[in-house]
């Protein structure tokens, strides 16, 4: 078992794991969204074994005046696979030491209002519920 940074030449695997959880997601738009947001510093970072995916994290150091420096969780999602294992809390754990060695404050991600499991897992793990996100479509 490993946890690493995923390359490009991963982008499949990825996105096999990710479209789990990004159901309307293509590959090709999939794709092309990487290639933008690696110029906000995202990194795709995977738990693998050997060469299997087993969970993906997409993330980025960021800063602004709500959150101040923090790490932020674009995506986590385990292999439906390997979910009940321990594995999103060991991606955690892995996020947590990443966000301290990038002297961040806080680790933020959100999550839509119906994933209420996913929630749970996220206040188990230590994380509170601060605030809320609105969208609006232009």
């Amino acid at each position: 078992m490993q946890i690493r940074e995923l390359d490009l030449r991963e982008l499949l695997m990825a996105y096999e794991v990710v479209s789990q959880l990004r159901t309307t997601l293509t590959y090709n738009e999939f794709e092309d969204l990487i290639y933008e947001m690696r110029k906000s510093e995202y990194k795709m970072i995977g738990i693998m074994d050997k060469e299997m995916l087993i969970t993906y994290a997409g993330i980025a150091i960021q800063t602004n005046l709500y959150h101040k420096r923090h790490l932020y969780v674009f995506d986590l999602v385990t292999d439906e696979r390997h979910r009940g294992k321990k594995y999103g809390a060991m991606m955690l754990e892995y996020l947590n030491d990443y966000a301290k060695m990038g002297m961040c404050e806080n680790i933020v991600l959100s999550s839509g209002f119906q994933r209420e499991d996913a929630h749970r897992f996220y206040e188990k793990n230590g994380f509170s519920k601060k605030s809320f996100v609105f969208l609006k479509s232009v």
